[in-house]
């Protein structure tokens, strides 16, 4: 075993998105299971659009990480020492490891046990993404068959896995992402019915005209001026899932725009905002339905893999930038 472990700390708090110069590479003992704990070597790190939120200074839903720690993060890998009954030594687990070579941790980090073929899926399809798009959509959107929902970040981790399962509940799809290739992949590969290029089109005009009766359901994941021109369209009793706000890049700022509360009022309609970690009771449920239908070569995905600690500081920045294609990771082993 390695005598130390490569750590990516975070060494500065970031205004915006986190560059590079916000984190460092250091490296410490490996340290051995206390009773109770297990270690980890870390194959896969996980990178989250939500990581912009827990290194802010601002208060939300995560406290945030400290300056000098090990950067938050889910990861997978193989158990290679454990003082806990419940584990062994070979097995593979995915949990709240940070992004590290290695990783020693209290059993209550585990998220699950997964399996050397499911390491990369246990962090997107299988993990928080795909548990987020299914549960998200179920439990706030509550959709019936023949609705239709339009859905932002369409051809990201969370949302082109929404796209696919409101397809399977029988509903008509809207997909908005940005750019000409994620467009065509929303509806060559996610099976949505139409996609909005947010770069290029009128998104209200093509709403108007892809949706004439409007949308029951908006899973939101970006706020800001695209959500500024789905809402009007929301239509009677119609449902909006607050997911993401990937379009203001400062916790400390506000969203401003257009007032929803009229639009609310006049269509009766709700808007709820969705956290999946006040849902960790029902992450078994919502895997073996996901899993259920990737066995019937019903949901697709993509992955974006980056090979090396290295690659980690620069790693959210770009997926902000929008370079990823899929769900982004970064690979150690």
């Amino acid at each position: 075993m390695a005598e130390l472990n490569r750590q990516v700390l975070l060494t500065s708090r970031p205004m915006g998105i986190a560059q590079a110069e916000n984190f460092a590479i250091g490296r410490a003992p490996v340290r051995q299971p206390a009773p109770g704990q297990i270690l980890v070597r870390n194959h896969y790190l996980s990178v989250e659009p939500a990581m912009r939120g827990w290194i802010a200074d601002a208060g939300n839903y995560a406290t945030p990480v400290a300056i000098g720690s090990v950067m938050r993060s889910l990861a997978s890998g193989k158990v290679v020492a454990s003082a806990h009954p419940g584990y062994v030594v070979g097995e593979h687990v995915s949990g709240w490891f940070g992004w590290q070579d290695y990783a020693c941790v209290a059993t209550d980090q585990v998220v699950q046990r997964t399996t050397a073929a499911e390491m990369r899926a246990s962090l997107g399809i299988l993990g928080i993404n795909g548990m987020t798009a299914y549960l998200a959509l179920t439990i706030s959107g509550q959709p019936r068959a023949g609705e239709t929902i339009a859905v932002s970040t369409a051809a990201g981790a969370v949302g082109s896995a929404v796209g696919q399962i409101a397809r399977i509940l029988g509903c008509r799809t809207i997909g908005i992402a940005g750019g000409p290739d994620k467009v065509r992949r929303c509806v060559e590969d996610y099976g949505y019915d139409r996609a909005i290029d947010y770069r290029t089109d009128d998104i209200g005009a093509a709403i108007a005209e892809h949706a004439p009766e409007g949308i029951d359901i908006y899973f939101d994941n970006v706020a800001g001026a695209i959500s500024d021109s789905v809402l009007p369209h929301l239509a009677q009793r119609g449902r909006v899932i607050v997911c993401g706000t990937a379009s203001i890049d400062r916790w400390d700022l506000w969203p401003m725009g257009p007032r929803v509360e009229r639009h609310l009022l006049v269509k009766r309609a709700r808007m709820e905002g969705f956290v999946i970690f006040d849902h960790v009771d029902r992450y078994a449920e919502a895997t073996a339905q996901l899993r259920t239908w990737i066995a019937q070569g019903r949901l697709t995905w993509r992955e974006d893999i980056l090979d090396g600690i290295e690659a980690c500081p620069d790693a959210l920045a770009g997926l902000y930038r929008g370079e990823n294609d899929g769900k982004r990771l970064i690979r150690l082993v």
